[in-house]
């Protein structure tokens, strides 16, 4: 796995919050209007079938690697922070699932073309230096009629910064966030174009206001301050007479 500067910081931050990362919004369920929010976003994105070949880039420690296992998906999980790795292992270790978690580059799969189904991302592309090859790479490991999924977001630059840990601000991406080109994020409509001029093809998207009601009321009544975040989701597919 190649590195450099601007990932070895990236790889910090993320093992520095590995310990509390699950108790940030989007890194877990916690409440029956965030739960119903993102069955209808599964519901809505993978295709209805049981038993795909799932990657889950930038797992984390494994929201989205598990709520795919528990769907019925063999899944793969990759990341290049250890810290995040081993805890993802360590709940893996605790429940039946058909998931594996491997260090890897997200710029740079160690798949071979066509290996998986499906491909799935959150919250991932602002992290990354090269954002369009890491597109490129996601599509390359999809077998033609395979889908993309980006789950994203856009900040509202005039917002208030909140009062809590905030990636985005802290000191590992303090020095380089001027070579993270999606640093801010990217309007639903941009990744919906990205993705289109990258070759795939039925794409569609969705704003998931639901997901984002649901994760400002637990704010409320966790009582934290409320912070509106800007989420949505984009999938496509390869097209089915591709090949690699």
């Amino acid at each position: 796995m190649a590195s450099d500067v601007v990932k070895d910081q990236v790889a910090a931050h993320w093992d520095r919050r590995a310990a509390n990362f699950d108790e940030d919004f989007g890194h877990s369920i916690r409440t029956p209007a965030e739960r119903a929010a993102w069955d209808r976003i599964f519901d809505l994105v993978l295709p209805a079938r049981r038993g795909l070949d799932a990657l889950d880039v930038g797992c984390g420690t494994g929201f989205l690697t598990f709520e795919l296992a528990a769907r019925g998906h063999r899944v793969t999980g990759i990341d290049f922070a250890p810290a995040m790795l081993r805890e993802a292992r360590r709940k893996a270790a605790e429940r039946p699932a058909s998931v594996r978690f491997q260090a890897a580059d997200a710029e740079q799969l160690p798949f071979p073309a066509q290996s998986f189904d499906l491909v799935m991302t959150r919250h991932v592309l602002w992290t990354l230096p090269q954002p369009e090859a890491a597109i490129d790479e996601w599509i390359r490991v999809l077998r033609p009629g395979g889908r993309l999924v980006i789950v994203d977001g856009k900040l509202d630059s005039t917002a208030p910064q909140p009062s809590t840990e905030n990636a985005r601000t802290s000191a590992e991406y303090a020095a380089v966030r001027d070579q993270l080109p999606f640093l801010g994020g990217r309007f639903r409509e941009e990744i919906e174009s990205l993705v289109k001029a990258h070759g795939l093809v039925s794409v569609a998207s969705d704003p998931v206001l639901d997901l984002v009601a649901a994760q400002e009321q637990r704010m409320v009544d966790e009582g934290r301050e409320r912070v509106t975040r800007r989420r949505y989701v984009v999938w496509g597919d390869v097209d089915r007479g591709s090949a690699a």
